[in-house]
């Protein structure tokens, strides 16, 4: 099971233009594990089971690119401190339904995700 910890990266969402060929390269290249999640998704987990994903059909490469999701004890405390420090939400909590996110702009332009554990 996943370490769950205040800002460790969690999750990613990579942009693909076919998720199969993504997958096969990950596979191949660097030992993920490629797996079909209940939506039909095609996902990966890393080699060490810390980190986890999706290819995001859809999105150009590089336009956000990868999304990075910072795990967090709560997004909606979060939130109020991305802000506090100059970030800016730009997706608040609701916007990936089933799921306890945000996303926010850094200082430097990059958008992040924000991931709350269940329960």
């Amino acid at each position: 099971m996943p370490t769950a910890k205040h800002g460790k990266i969690c999750y990613i969402e990579m942009p693909a233009r076919d998720a199969q060929t993504s997958a096969d390269f990950y596979q191949r290249a660097f030992g993920w594990t490629i797996r079909t999640r209940g939506d039909g998704a095609i996902a990966f987990d890393d080699t060490t089971g810390e980190v986890s994903g999706a290819f995001a059909l859809g999105r150009t490469p590089m336009a956000p690119g990868l999304m990075v999701y910072i795990m967090v004890d709560s997004v909606a405390d979060a939130m109020k401190q991305v802000e506090a420090h100059g970030g800016e939400i730009v997706q608040p909590i609701g916007g990936d339904p089933g799921e306890m996110t945000a996303r926010f702009r850094d200082p430097g332009g990059n958008v992040i995700g924000l991931y709350q554990e269940p329960g």
